[in-house]
C-alpha cells in the first residue's frame, strides 16, 4: 500500500496511491461507510491510532469506490508531517566512507534533523544566504509504525510501517567550519547548522507500506541533478543494516509511530567528487526501487 498526503483546496488530504492515480480516502469512508474506531484523517494519525492494518485490508475497496486522480495532477506533501524524531546515519554506506577515506564505523553514528527541515515533493531545496555549498544525499528513510524501547533485532522490522525516498541536504561550508574562539582549534563537525537549516530534509513521494518492500536492503538507489546522475547504488551496500539500526537507536530511547530514521548515503556527493554544488534552479531527483522518484527544484533563498 502507498499513502500519500496531498492539498485540496488548501487542505492536506491523505490518498492512496495504485497505479500512478491517488484515490482519496476521506471521500471513500463517506462513500464506502467506513466508520474507523479512530481518526485517519493525516497519516501521521493512522500510524499513531494503530490503524495502518485496518486500511491495508480495505485498500481494494478504497481504490474501486472512488475516481482515481492522475498523481501529476495533484500537490502531493511530505508522508508524514509532525515527527517528534527525524534521525540520520552518518556514513552508513561502503562508497561514502571510501571516498571520504574514513574506517567503517564499529557502532551507528547518528545526528538529528528538526521539523523545519521537512518538505515534500515539488517543494524548493532552499539555498540560503549563509551557505555557498549545498550538498545532496539520497536516502532510504524508514517510518516507524508503533512504540517501541529496547527492540530487538528480532522484532525490529515489525516496527516499521513502512519506507520512503529521503534527500539529506547539507550546508558543507557549515558543517566542517567550527572552531573554537581562538580561531585555531577545530571542534569537529558542525552538524546542527551543517544539517539542520530550513527546507533541508526532502521526504516522499509517499511512504510505501513494509509489506511492499520484502527485503529493503536490495533497492537500487540513485540521485540525479537536472538528469545527470551523481549517486548510483544499492541499498545492500550499507554496513549497518535496519533491524540493528532499530536495536540501536531505541537502546533507552522511544520510538514512536511517525519517528524518521534515515539510514544513510552511498558514495558520489558534491563534497568527496570535485562536482559542482547545487544552485538555484536546478531540479533534485532521488530514487529508490519499489517506493518511488521523490523531486525537488531548488531556490535561493
Amino acid at each position: 500500500m502507498k499513502l500519500a498526503h496531498y492539498l485540496h483546496e488548501g487542505t492536506i488530504r491523505v490518498g492512496v496511491v495504485d497505479n500512478d492515480f491517488v484515490f482519496d480516502l476521506q471521500e471513500a469512508q463517506l462513500k464506502l461507510q467506513l466508520h474507523f474506531p479512530r481518526p485517519t484523517r493525516t497519516i501521521d494519525e493512522i500510524l499513531a491510532n494503530g490503524m495502518l492494518s485496518i486500511l491495508q485490508e480495505t485498500e481494494k475497496r478504497i481504490i474501486e469506490s472512488v475516481p482515481g486522480m492522475p498523481v501529476t495532477s495533484v500537490t502531493l506533501r511530505s508522508p508524514i508531517l509532525n515527527p517528534e524524531k527525524i534521525l540520520l546515519l552518518a556514513v552508513n554506506y561502503h562508497s561514502h566512507s571510501k571516498e571520504q577515506k574514513t574506517e567503517p564505523a564499529k557502532e551507528p553514528y547518528l545526528f538529528a534533523k528538526f521539523r523545519n527541515t521537512l518538505i515534500g515533493p515539488g517543494e524548493a531545496i532552499l539555498l540560503p544566504r549563509v551557505s555557498r555549498k549545498v550538498d545532496w544525499e539520497v536516502e532510504l528513510a524508514v517510518i516507524i509504525g508503533k512504540v517501541g524501547k529496547y527492540v530487538s533485532r528480532k522484532d525490529a522490522l515489525n516496527h516499521v510501517a513502512g519506507y520512503a525516498v529521503a534527500n539529506d541536504v547539507s550546508f558543507r561550508d557549515l558543517q566542517y567550519s567550527t572552531r573554537l574562539p581562538d580561531g585555531k582549534t577545530r571542534m569537529g563537525l558542525n552538524w546542527v547548522k551543517g544539517k539542520g537549516l530550513d527546507s533541508s530534509f526532502a521526504l516522499g513521494p509517499w511512504l510505501t507500506t513494509s509489506d511492499e518492500v520484502p527485503n529493503p536492503h536490495e533497492l537500487r538507489i540513485s540521485l540525479s541533478v537536472n538528469g545527470e546522475v551523481k549517486q548510483k547504488s544499492n541499498t545492500g551496500e550499507m554496513m549497518f543494516k535496519i533491524d540493528s539500526i532499530i536495536e540501536y537507536v531505541s537502546a533507552g530511547m522511544t520510538l514512536t509511530a511517525g519517528d524518521i530514521i534515515s539510514t544513510g548515503t552511498p558514495g558520489g556527493v558534491a563534497a568527496h567528487t570535485g562536482e559542482r554544488y547545487l544552485k538555484d534552479g536546478d531540479l533534485v531527483e532521488a530514487s529508490i526501487d519499489r517506493i518511488g522518484t521523490l523531486r525537488n527544484p531548488t531556490r535561493t533563498e
